[in-house]
């Protein structure tokens, strides 16, 4: 497509540089026909009808990017999204053009993002889903007596429905908005020992260790919320530690910062792969399958952002280190 114009900044320019164009192609022609020696009424035709030429092929050079937006829509409306629009011109339509692309690669990160969800949240309902009604068919059938074990392991599967369904409204309010905050000053060692507490409840096969200085370090935070981050860093160390490893959850003062450290001795994090993990259904896992649901350390990002904090993936020699950052003074 040849596009002369496109170093051109203004439409209004262009515009202007077509009309002259047109003129002088048309007069000139016209002056050296009679000059030849040619009839009026032949050259005149002639110098119009290549005038239109010229014309034709300048505006098309002008609107290729609208004929190329027009085609991408159409795709779009069929559920393509990977159509660009090439924007090599300066003017109102070539950052029209800059939009449109931003948006249609906006649209196809939201529509990958849309199927991803769908797959991960069929496949995480589907294995409790299943492994709930395998204990179910089980005790109607009369194959395993209604003994403690196996209503435990009814409980369980419930249990781990209910925690995707409550990650999953969470995550509802990120996208709403709505996510108030009922700030207090929070202790942070009794805070850190009930949620190991808990952890311990699980029988995960760990040790679990709380190393707090100073002993009464208070941090300004929504308990609820704070114990939503700090149970899911520890569900996630305890789920990647070896058998008889230990979960270590530091905290301490760094100028106006309160730190949190969970550390764990498992196969830890890849620096390629730190800051994915903190997406949604994106597990940091060596192997799959391994329980988690890819919404945990999620909803520690949103949960640190809330407080005014940050989280990451520290440096460790071994292990995966989250490295958690609030801010002293409640904002």
């Amino acid at each position: 497509m040849i596009r002369p114009l496109d170093p051109l900044g203004s439409i209004k320019t262009k515009l202007g540089v077509l009309v002259a164009v047109t003129v002088a192609v048309a007069a000139t022609l016209s002056v050296l026909g009679v000059r030849a020696g040619f009839w009026p009424r032949y050259t005149i035709p002639a110098a119009v009808l290549v005038a239109l030429v010229v014309t034709q092929v300048l505006a098309r050079g002008m609107t290729s990017p609208l004929r190329e937006m027009t085609a991408a829509a159409r795709a779009m409306a069929r559920g393509d999204y990977s159509r660009r629009v090439n924007a090599t011109s300066r003017d109102e339509v070539g950052e029209l053009a800059h939009a449109f692309n931003t948006m249609a690669a906006d649209l196809e990160a939201v529509d990958q993002q849309r199927r991803d969800l769908v797959a991960n949240v069929s496949h995480e309902l589907r294995t409790p889903v299943s492994a709930l009604r395998a204990v179910l068919e089980n005790l109607v059938d009369g194959v395993s007596p209604p003994d403690e074990a196996t209503l435990k392991a009814a409980l369980d599967q419930t249990e781990r429905l209910g925690r995707l369904v409550n990650d999953l409204l969470d995550l509802s309010r990120v996208d709403a908005g709505l996510t108030p905050l009922d700030v207090e000053d929070l202790e942070v060692e009794p805070f850190l020992r009930s949620v190991v507490d808990e952890a311990r409840v699980g029988g995960r096969p760990v040790d679990y260790a709380v190393d707090v200085h100073p002993s009464g370090l208070v941090v300004p935070a929504d308990r609820e919320r704070l114990h939503q981050l700090v149970a899911n860093l520890v569900d996630n160390a305890g789920r990647h530690s070896p058998t008889g490893g230990t979960v270590t959850l530091r905290a301490g003062c760094d100028g106006d910062r309160v730190l949190l450290e969970v550390v764990d001795e498992g196969p830890g994090i890849a620096p390629a792969n730190r800051s994915a993990v903190f997406q949604r259904f994106t597990t940091g896992a060596a192997t799959p399958g391994d329980g988690g649901t890819g919404l945990g350390l999620a909803i520690s990002r949103w949960v640190a952002d809330l407080h005014g904090g940050s989280i990451e993936v520290a440096d460790s020699d071994s292990g995966c280190h989250i490295l958690v950052a609030l801010p002293l003074r409640s904002s």
